[in-house]
């Protein structure tokens, strides 16, 4: 799931050598920490957040198909 959130995010912004995504595993969840360029923030959060929730709809999705409970968070 780090490179599905890693694929989508760089084919969102406009500087892709920027993201990077860290994992945490805790108590049998995963946590993806996105991060990306500042000036890239506003492509990956989107109007109203709407973006951000698609991008966490589709990780969330692909994660229960596995079993797993996955989170993701934009990191500032």
């Amino acid at each position: 799931m780090k490179e599905l959130l890693t694929y989508v995010a760089k084919n969102l912004v406009d500087d892709p050598d920027a993201v990077t995504v860290e994992q945490y595993d805790n108590n049998g969840e995963t946590i993806l920490e996105l991060h990306v360029a500042q000036a890239d923030m506003g492509k990956v959060i989107g109007r109203q957040g709407r973006i951000a929730k698609e991008i966490r709809t589709l990780v969330r999705s692909v994660g229960q198909r596995t079993g797993k409970r996955v989170f993701v968070e934009i990191a500032d």
